[in-house]
C-alpha cells in the first residue's frame, strides 16, 4: 500500500450487526477505533447473519460461500492483504478484496457483505475509503446511531 493510498484508508471494525427495525434487513456498524466514527451498512438477512457468525466465531454445518472462498485461496496459495470500502452511490456501498495470488498484487470487486464476512474469516484488515466516512450522514445519522444501540446494542454486542 503505498503513503497516498493509506492517507486515504480509515481501519474499521465490525462493531455490531443489528436487526433494521423497521426493515428486513441488518446494520452493520464498522467502527473506527481511534475517533469513536461508525458507519453504518445494511444488508440482507442471510448476509448479516453470515457476518454474526464469523464475528462469534461459530462454524456453520456445512461450508458457507465465504468459507469455500477461504479454503480455496488457501488451496491455491492465495492471500488477502485487505478489504476496502470503495464508494457509495444512491446508498449502495461498494467493496474491493486485495490480494496477492502468484506474487502479483489484484484486486477484486465484492459486495461489502461478502467482503466483511470474508475478512472476519480470514482476519484480514479492515478500511473505508476516508471520502465514504465523510459522506455518511453526520449529526442526523449520529443522533440515530445512538437510540439504536441503546435500543438493541446490549442484546446484540459481540
Amino acid at each position: 500500500m503505498d503513503t497516498n493510498e493509506a492517507s486515504d484508508l480509515v481501519q474499521v471494525t465490525v462493531h455490531t450487526v443489528l436487526p433494521d427495525p423497521n426493515t428486513d434487513t441488518q446494520i452493520v456498524l464498522l467502527k473506527d477505533e481511534r475517533n469513536g466514527e461508525i458507519l453504518p451498512i445494511w444488508v440482507g438477512t442471510a448476509e448479516g447473519n453470515a457476518i454474526r457468525l464469523a464475528m462469534e466465531g461459530i462454524a456453520a454445518p456445512r461450508p458457507m460461500s465465504h468459507d469455500l472462498i477461504r479454503s480455496l485461496a488457501e488451496h491455491l496459495d492465495i492471500t488477502f492483504s485487505r478489504v476496502v470500502i470503495t464508494d457509495v452511490k444512491s446508498n449502495t456501498y461498494y467493496a474491493a478484496l486485495h490480494l496477492v495470488a502468484r506474487g502479483t498484487e489484484r484486486t477484486v470487486d465484492s459486495r461489502p457483505s461478502d467482503a466483511l464476512a470474508l475478512a472476519l474469516r480470514i482476519h484480514c484488515p479492515i478500511f473505508v475509503m476516508r471520502e465514504v466516512l465523510k459522506q455518511r450522514g453526520g449529526g442526523n445519522l449520529d443522533a440515530w446511531l445512538e437510540r439504536l444501540e441503546a435500543k438493541h446494542l446490549g442484546k446484540h454486542e459481540v
